[in-house]
């Protein structure tokens, strides 16, 4: 696999144009949630956030959104869509190379970022410590798919993830009540050409004293 870093700050101002994407995006949001009831009280961080396609169907529900993201473009990209749309408990956050997660989160969320972690084992850590008690995290993305589902490569770290695995490594972080269900299905032409449906899984886990 091609592990070059992805230069998304180009892509950010057409980033919404692909139809699909939003799609995904909505289908994802949509999961969460079913699977954790959004309240007024809330605090809510989307890790690897772009332009927000998710994050931002929560504001409207909770107490504040923070989107944080490696690419400064995707993250004003973001907070010009809370502007137009009226948000004012939207904020961001650009993530550097080694930089702090701290916060106090009631869920955090995450969606078709984690392929691009190369040790996600070592994030869901810090995701756990950035987390109030209680609070829930919830990870959304490909099953594994054997490297078809983007046509480049570049920055993908891991070719999907098996559910099992990855709810090894939420509990190896210290995440109680594991759930594994299926958030989405894309049927698009894979890096070869050959048209499949490729699924999205939506993994969530709980921090709490027990």
């Amino acid at each position: 696999m091609n592990t070059n870093r992805r230069d998304f700050d180009k892509e950010a101002a057409n980033w919404d144009e692909n139809p699909a994407r939003v799609r995904l995006a909505a289908d994802v949001a949509r999961a969460i949630a079913r699977q954790v009831p959004l309240t007024p009280d809330m605090d809510i961080l989307d890790f690897g956030c772009g332009t927000g396609l998710v994050a931002l169907n929560f504001a409207p529900l909770v107490k504040s959104v923070t989107g944080a993201d490696s690419s400064l473009a995707m993250i004003e990209v973001m907070e010009a869509k809370a502007r137009e749309q009226g948000l004012n408990n939207v904020h961001t956050r650009h993530l550097l190379p080694g930089g702090s997660l701290a916060g106090a989160y009631d869920l955090i969320v995450s969606s078709m970022a984690f392929h691009h972690i190369e040790q996600p084992a070592a994030l869901l850590r810090q995701l756990f410590a950035a987390l109030k008690m209680p609070g829930r995290l919830c990870v959304a993305d490909l099953d594994s798919d054997g490297g078809e589902f983007h046509h480049d490569n570049t920055g993908v770290f891991h070719f999907g993830f098996e559910r099992n695995a990855l709810g090894d490594w939420f509990r190896q972080a210290g995440f109680s009540k594991i759930t594994a269900t299926t958030a989405a299905e894309v049927t698009r032409p894979g890096r070869t050409g050959a048209v499949r449906t490729f699924s999205v899984f939506l993994v969530c886990g709980e921090k709490n004293a027990g």
